[in-house]
């Protein structure tokens, strides 16, 4: 037997966001200054509620822990997670632990977080994923108000997440039917989209492949990614190569494509500061990424990955 979860309602297309009723005194957490995030709320039309804008960007469990220790006793109705996925993930952890409903919007498109059980924090400087059933949003509200006036880089990293999650989540061994058809159809929506120069399409893709690869898992080229992320390069960035060369590794049927999307969107090489060696042996302690890759991984495997996208042979 398979399971699907995703969250209980989805708002999504023109207008969702001002057309959702939110609780009253709900917590929302952003990593937006209140230049932006005034706008937002704004056109949430939300009232009477609080904001604790300090979330950094690869957020830590330290920043959950201020957030349930600041706001706990205020009695808050549910908790917000308004920006990117380093917000939607602090707003999982402290919404479950608070056990108080979620509510997840997202302004950029390519982590799906809204969407799945997953939530990614750093633990002692590393970055650890998590996946737990409370971590699901009650509400997840996908709008692509937020696309205007996003910097082309952010959106160049958030759609490169979202391809590299629909088609690892495709070829997972944690996959079924139903979420290979979800993230085959992502893959698909967000293709055309950048090929054809139509980014209003990227958070519908985005958010199939929330659900595709959320009730699946994320394989090798995300493994491969985190050392580069741990180093400060951004998640999307990393996953330009790292996701390339494990397609080609995997014979996955998305390496021609994919390849093709990540030259049209133009990313740099990748550099590491990290001994290969040394890269090598932390990526095989992700062990939540490397099981469900469809192919058995050794050391040696990786360190020729790394050496390839350090070199640029993709």
């Amino acid at each position: 037997m398979h399971t699907v979860r995703i969250p209980k309602i989805i708002n999504f297309g023109k207008n969702a966001l001002s057309e959702t009723q939110f609780p009253k005194n709900a917590l929302v957490v952003t990593t937006a200054p209140p230049e932006v995030s005034s706008k937002w709320l704004a056109k949430m039309k939300i009232t009477d509620y609080m904001l604790y804008d300090k979330v950094e960007p690869e957020p830590s469990i330290e920043t959950v822990n201020k957030v349930m220790s600041e706001y706990k006793s205020k009695n808050p109705s549910a908790i917000i997670g308004l920006g990117g996925g380093s917000s939607l993930d602090v707003a999982k952890y402290s919404g479950a632990e608070l056990k108080i409903p979620k509510i997840l919007i997202p302004t950029t498109f390519g982590t799906g977080a809204e969407m799945t059980t997953y939530c990614v924090l750093k633990f002692e400087g590393k970055k650890k994923l998590l996946q737990d059933e409370r971590f699901l949003a009650d509400v997840a509200v996908v709008d692509s108000y937020f696309m205007e006036g996003t910097p082309e880089a952010i959106v160049k990293n958030s759609v490169c997440d979202a391809c590299a999650q629909a088609t690892e989540g495709y070829d997972s061994k944690k996959g079924n039917d139903l979420t290979r058809m979800m993230c085959k159809s992502a893959f698909e929506v967000l293709y055309d989209a950048i090929v054809n120069n139509k980014p209003e399409n990227y958070p519908f893709g985005s958010m199939l492949s929330g659900i595709g690869f959320g009730n699946a898992s994320t394989t090798l080229g995300h493994a491969l990614s985190y050392v580069f992320s741990n180093e400060g390069v951004p998640h999307g960035y990393s996953l330009s190569s790292c996701t390339t060369v494990a397609h080609r590794f995997n014979k996955s049927i998305f390496y021609e494509k994919f390849k093709e999307v990540m030259e049209k969107l133009k990313f740099d090489r990748l550099t590491l500061k990290a001994p290969i060696d040394q890269a090598a042996d932390i990526v095989m302690t992700d062990r939540g990424h490397l099981d469900p890759n469809p192919v058995p991984v050794t050391k040696e495997d990786v360190m020729h990955l790394l050496k390839d996208i350090v070199d640029g042979r993709l």
